[in-house]
């Protein structure tokens, strides 16, 4: 039985961009996240620029999970309807559990400020015990996104990982 964590919950930030990978463009929105998640309270472990391939989107997410144990895992880019675009099939198949909720709660929050949201295909879920969340490529798009479900995401870590602790108490 596991109890409320008294220390901080670890991330890992993957920015999925070709571009990126290749130092020909300049990543924003993976420091952005970076920025918001320690100001939560959470713990900076991992960050990594791959190329929009699904082989290295899922290498990274593996290892982070399987090897370093690291409790939260939130991708940016790849998430769209570009031909390029392959972060929901790349991390689908990784997840034990997939929590829909989530990227519903998400995309409805997006669609209040742009109808383009409907487009988002990230998706969100449970491998072992890491929570793995799709964001946007954008910077604005991610900090949207990640504030919507920052609130809940300590809880679910902690259920993730065996809490007992109703949901409502």
């Amino acid at each position: 039985m596991i109890e409320e964590r008294e220390e901080r919950y670890t991330f890992g930030i993957l920015t999925i961009s070709d571009k990126g990978s290749r130092g020909e463009r300049q990543d924003t929105s993976g420091p952005g996240l970076r920025e918001l998640l320690i100001a939560s309270g959470f713990e900076a472990r991992a960050y990594e620029i791959v190329p929009d391939q699904r082989e290295a989107i899922r290498d990274m997410l593996v290892r982070w999970v399987d090897g370093e144990g690291i409790d939260l895992i939130v991708t940016t880019g790849g998430t769209g309807v570009s031909p390029s675009d392959v972060t929901p099939e790349a991390t689908s198949p990784l997840l034990e559990r997939e929590i829909p909720g989530m990227a519903e709660a998400m995309r409805r929050a997006s669609m209040e400020k742009t109808p383009h949201a409907m487009l988002s295909r990230g998706v969100a879920g449970i491998r072992k015990t890491s929570l793995i969340i799709n964001l946007p490529g954008s910077e604005k798009g991610a900090r949207e996104n990640i504030a919507v479900v920052l609130p809940t995401l300590a809880h679910a870590l902690y259920k993730i990982k065996g809490g007992v602790k109703d949901c409502g108490g």
